[in-house]
C-alpha cells in the first residue's frame, strides 16, 4: 500500500534496527483519512471471506479495525489487556508478551460477542514476533470461531511472526512489509524484490 510507505517514510521515527516508531499517524495521534484507506484496502482484501466479525486488541488496533469494519458492515471487538469492573463473566482470554513493550498481558474480550458461527478477521498495527496475533487467534479458536485471515497495517518482516502465523495455515496479509531498518532506513520487502531484478 504505496500511501502507507510513503507515510512510514516520512513520518516513522527509527529508534533502532529493530523498533520503528509511528505514533504521529498510528498509535498515538491517529490520521483519520489513511485510517480510512487502511479500512477500504483490508475490506477490498478480504472481501470474498464473508467475514462477520472483526477482532483487534487495545489500543492501536482499534483505529484500523473500526475503519474496516466500516467498509465491511461489521462489528469490531477488541481485547482488553486491563481487567474492567464491567467485563468480568464469560471470558475468553489469553496471555501475550509485547516485544515493544517488553511486558505480558492477560488479554480478553466477552463470550458474548464471538461464537461458533462467526467468521473471524483479526486486525493489528504491527506484527513482529506474533504474539499479539497468536493470542488474538487462541481466543477466536477458544469461542468455536473460525479465523480466516489476519490484517496487518505494518509488518516486521525480518522477525518471525508472520512465518510463525503462516506455518499455522493462517492467511496473512500486511499493507506495509519492512525488510529492514538498519542504518536508519525503512527498506520494504518489494524494494528489495525490485533491486534484485534488476
Amino acid at each position: 500500500m504505496r500511501l502507507l510507505e510513503e507515510k512510514i517514510k516520512n513520518d516513522g521515527k527509527i529508534l533502532s534496527d529493530q523498533v520503528l516508531k509511528v505514533d504521529s499517524f498510528l498509535n498515538h495521534q491517529i490520521d483519520p483519512q489513511l485510517m480510512l484507506e487502511i479500512g477500504k484496502e483490508f475490506a477490498h482484501i478480504f472481501e470474498a471471506e464473508g467475514i462477520t466479525k472483526i477482532v483487534t486488541i487495545e489500543s492501536s488496533g482499534i483505529a484500523p479495525s473500526v475503519m474496516a469494519g466500516l467498509q465491511m458492515n461489521v462489528p469490531v471487538i477488541f481485547a482488553r489487556k486491563r481487567k474492567s469492573l464491567t467485563l468480568v463473566d464469560e471470558l475468553l482470554s489469553a496471555t501475550v508478551h509485547s516485544f515493544t513493550k517488553n511486558e505480558t498481558n492477560e488479554i480478553s474480550i466477552s463470550k458474548k460477542y464471538v461464537n461458533e458461527k462467526d467468521r473471524v478477521l483479526i486486525i493489528d498495527d504491527f506484527l513482529a514476533n506474533g504474539e499479539a496475533a497468536l493470542g488474538l487467534v487462541d481466543i477466536v479458536q477458544q469461542s468455536g470461531a473460525k479465523v480466516v485471515g489476519i490484517g496487518i497495517v505494518i509488518e516486521k518482516s525480518f522477525q518471525p511472526g508472520a512465518q510463525r502465523l503462516k506455518e499455522l495455515g493462517l492467511r496473512v496479509e500486511s499493507l506495509a512489509r519492512i525488510a529492514s531498518l538498519s542504518n536508519g532506513e525503512v527498506t520494504y520487502i518489494n524494494e528489495m524484490a525490485e533491486e534484485l531484478i534488476q
